[in-house]
């Protein structure tokens, strides 16, 4: 049995690189229920793997040829059949496989000697490749490489003219001015100039964490971490049928110690969506803590709203005139396919200011050049 659970471990690590969303806690669940299931029948083995691996039904034919190319009777010791992922193009080389031995449904055995099932069906992207990979098609440790280089990312921090002033500009100061003019002495002197300082632009992130967008929130809440590690002032919200506040808990230096408690302090994290009275909880509980000083909103989500449409769109206007800018990044807008047509983007968007895909690391930092663009531009620039 222990041979069976190595390459069940195996079969786990092939799924992840194929894209499908496999955790180490549905593979415990996987080898716990061999145990009951048992492996000598291959469609008993098969439909239990399936039952608890496959969440989506897109997924169902990828699940249906990997296990096929590694659940099977090798012809000798290695076969070297392709099981990389559909449409994909192999980089380095064809891929190997050594099937383990597994019962037919007649009951006979498919191989007597132990195998030593490894996969080589690929090496990491190189960087260029991986910043233009969409999150939701990275294996596990992709993602892990992507949060890694989200570091590199250059800080979205627009700038906002304080009420304070400094020296230089293009206005006369006339106090200094005056002062010099009461002193004396010289005939003529450098006219003193003053302008306002600038300061970062407060942001305020809303980050969608409900289950349709399950595949984008880890990632984009490291995002929100790395953003919250910038100069400007960064108010950082959970929602998916409410809203949660977490702009604390990002400011720790180390993200991973508390990534795994954000679930617990997020009760609805994986849950359905009410972007409405999301909105309307920071519109009238957290306007002036957050929303003061003119902030740039960047809200993100996909859009698939359970709420009343109609309080998504009060809530949705209300918000975009208590900031500076109203920015929602939208997941999906980067596939060339994609169209707002959910009810929940039908409400929001004629309030929206810009419409902006937050799929990959590369639209990630176009925002962050987008934002330091905004200096200056009244709403609708």
């Amino acid at each position: 049995m222990a041979f069976l659970l190595e390459n069940l471990l195996q079969f786990g690590r092939l799924l992840r690189a194929l894209g499908l969303g496999v955790s180490s806690g549905r593979m415990l669940d996987a080898a716990q229920a061999l145990q009951y299931a048992g492996v000598g029948r291959r469609g008993d083995f098969y439909h239990a793997l399936r039952t608890l691996l496959v969440r989506r039904a897109e997924d169902l034919p990828v699940f249906d040829e990997a296990f096929r190319a590694f659940w099977r009777k090798p012809p000798g010791r290695r076969t070297t059949r392709d099981i990389r992922p559909m449409g994909k193009e192999r980089r380095f080389g064809k891929p190997r496989v050594e099937a383990p031995s597994l019962r037919a449904d007649d009951g006979s055995a498919a191989g007597a000697e132990k195998p030593a099932a490894s996969i080589a069906i690929g090496t990491f992207s190189s960087r260029e490749t991986l910043r233009e990979k969409d999150f939701k098609e990275m294996t596990g440790e992709e993602l892990e490489e992507a949060a890694r280089l989200m570091n590199e990312l250059r800080r979205p921090a627009g700038l906002r003219r304080s009420r304070r002033w400094r020296s230089g500009g293009g206005e006369i100061d006339l106090r200094r001015l005056l002062r010099k003019s009461a002193r004396g002495g010289a005939e003529g002197f450098d006219v003193p100039r003053r302008g306002r300082r600038l300061r970062p632009r407060p942001l305020v992130l809303l980050c969608d964490v409900s289950g349709s967008m399950e595949r984008y929130s880890s990632i984009l809440v490291r995002f929100a971490h790395v953003v919250s590690g910038g100069p400007a002032r960064v108010e950082t919200f959970l929602f998916a049928t409410r809203l949660t506040r977490i702009s604390h808990r990002l400011r720790q230096a180390r993200l991973d110690s508390a990534l795994g408690r954000l679930s617990s302090h997020a009760p609805d994290w994986s849950g359905g969506t009410r972007i409405g009275e999301a909105l309307r909880s920071l519109n009238v509980d957290w306007a002036r803590r957050a929303l003061n000083r003119g902030p740039v909103v960047l809200l993100i989500s996909d859009g698939w709203d359970r709420g009343d449409p109609q309080l998504l769109r009060r809530e949705m206007a209300r918000l975009q005139r208590s900031c500076r800018r109203l920015i929602w990044l939208n997941p999906l807008l980067g596939s060339p396919v994609y169209e707002p047509l959910t009810r929940g983007m039908q409400a929001a968007l004629p309030y929206v200011d810009d419409f902006m895909p937050a799929h990959n690391l590369t639209s990630l930092g176009k925002l962050a050049a987008h934002l330091d663009a905004l200096q200056g531009r009244g709403r609708g620039a």
